[in-house]
C-alpha cells in the first residue's frame, strides 16, 4: 500500500512537471558528416516545443565545444544530433556525467546501435534475423561466404554514408579499401533484393510500418535528405501477417539493444521469399521533413509537436 501510494505520487509529481513550462535545451549540429541533417532536425523540434509553450534554448555542440553544457540548467536536454560524438553514445555519456536528464536511449544503447557489427550480433542472439556479414578492418580482410551482390559500409556511420552496392569481386577491393582507410571498420552485408521497410518505435511500442520507394536504386543519403521523388507508402503491398511480425521484430530489436523512448528500426524483405531482415536500429532518427519516425507517428495520429512533447515527457519521468 505504502508502495502504491509512493508510486502515485512520482507518477503525479512527474506529471505536474510536463504540465508547466519546461526549460528544455535542443542540442544539434556537431561535428559528423550529418550535421546538416541535425541542424535541419534540432531546429524542426525546437519550434515543435516553443509552439507548445516551453522556453527553449538552441545549442551546437561538439567534442572540441562543450561550453553550451556549462550553462545547462534546464529541466530536460533534447540530443537532436546524428552520426558520431551525438548518436553513438559519447554526448549521452557527458551529460549522465553532469547529471543532465536528457531524451532518448542511454549511453551504452547508444554506442550497440552506432556499431552495427555489435548490434547485428545482439540481434542473432535476440532471434531478429539480420543479412550474413563479414568484417574489415585494418590488416585484417574477411572474404564473405555469401554471393554477389554485396553491401560495403562503414560499421558506425548513419544516414547510408559511404554505402555502396558491389555486384562482383573485381569492385570489392576499392569499396572495402575505401570505407577501412576512411573510417576504421567495413561492415560486408549479403544484399537483399526487395522491399525495403522502417518502423519507427516510440516508447517501446512499435508504429505503422513505412515503405520507402526510392527513385534511384539505392536509397542514399541524397534519396532519404534531398529527393522529393522518394515515396513513403504506408498503404503497402505485402502480407498482413508479415507486416505484423516485422512490427514484433521491431520491438525485439529495439530491446535487444537495450533501447528507450524512441528509434527506427530498417529492414529488407527479400522479394523471393518475404522472409524479413533487420539491418539497423537508429537510436536518433531524423526529425526533418524527409524524416521517417515523425511521418509513422502522424500516422498513427501524433502530430510533430505531439512527438516532440512525447519525448520530453518520457525524459521528465525519469
Amino acid at each position: 500500500m505504502a508502495q502504491a501510494a509512493r508510486l502515485d505520487r512520482t507518477n503525479t509529481e512527474a506529471g505536474d512537471l510536463v504540465d508547466r513550462r519546461l526549460s528544455i535545451m535542443v542540442l544539434m549540429g556537431g561535428p559528423s558528416v550529418e550535421r546538416s541533417v541535425s541542424l535541419a532536425s534540432g531546429e524542426a523540434v525546437a519550434a515543435a516545443l516553443e509552439s507548445r509553450g516551453h522556453h527553449v534554448r538552441r545549442a551546437d555542440v561538439s567534442p572540441e565545444d562543450l561550453s553550451a553544457l556549462e550553462q545547462a540548467d534546464v529541466d530536460v536536454v533534447f540530443v537532436a544530433l546524428h552520426g558520431s560524438f551525438g548518436e553513438d553514445g559519447q554526448l549521452q555519456h557527458i551529460l549522465e556525467q553532469r547529471g543532465l536528464r536528457y531524451t532518448g536511449s542511454d549511453a551504452e544503447a547508444s554506442r550497440l546501435g552506432m556499431d552495427k557489427i555489435e548490434a547485428k550480433r545482439r540481434f542473432a542472439k535476440a532471434g531478429v534475423p539480420t543479412p550474413p556479414f563479414a568484417v574489415a578492418e585494418a590488416g585484417r580482410r574477411a572474404a564473405p561466404d555469401f554471393p554477389f551482390p554485396v553491401v560495403v559500409k562503414p560499421a558506425d556511420q548513419g544516414s547510408s554514408v559511404d554505402c555502396s552496392i558491389v555486384r562482383g569481386a573485381s569492385e570489392l577491393d576499392a569499396a572495402v579499401t575505401h570505407v577501412v582507410d576512411t573510417y576504421g571498420r567495413c561492415l560486408i552485408e549479403r544484399y537483399i533484393d526487395g522491399p525495403e521497410l522502417t518502423v519507427g518505435v516510440l516508447a517501446g511500442r512499435p508504429l505503422p510500418v513505412c515503405q520507402i520507394r526510392s527513385a534511384t536504386t539505392f536509397y542514399d543519403y541524397q534519396a532519404k535528405y534531398q529527393d522529393d521523388r522518394t515515396e513513403y507508402l504506408f498503404d503497402i503491398d505485402l502480407p498482413g501477417e508479415l507486416l505484423q511480425r516485422v512490427q514484433q521484430l521491431s520491438a525485439s530489436a529495439f530491446e535487444a539493444l537495450g533501447c528507450r523512448d524512441m528509434g527506427r528500426v530498417d529492414w529488407m524483405i527479400d522479394a523471393g521469399t518475404c522472409h524479413p531482415y533487420c539491418l539497423e536500429v537508429n537510436t536518433i532518427p531524423g526529425f526533418t521533413s524527409h524524416s521517417l519516425l515523425p511521418k509513422a507517428a502522424a500516422r498513427a495520429g501524433i502530430s510533430f509537436a505531439d512527438l516532440c512533447e512525447q519525448l520530453v515527457r518520457l525524459a521528465m519521468q525519469r
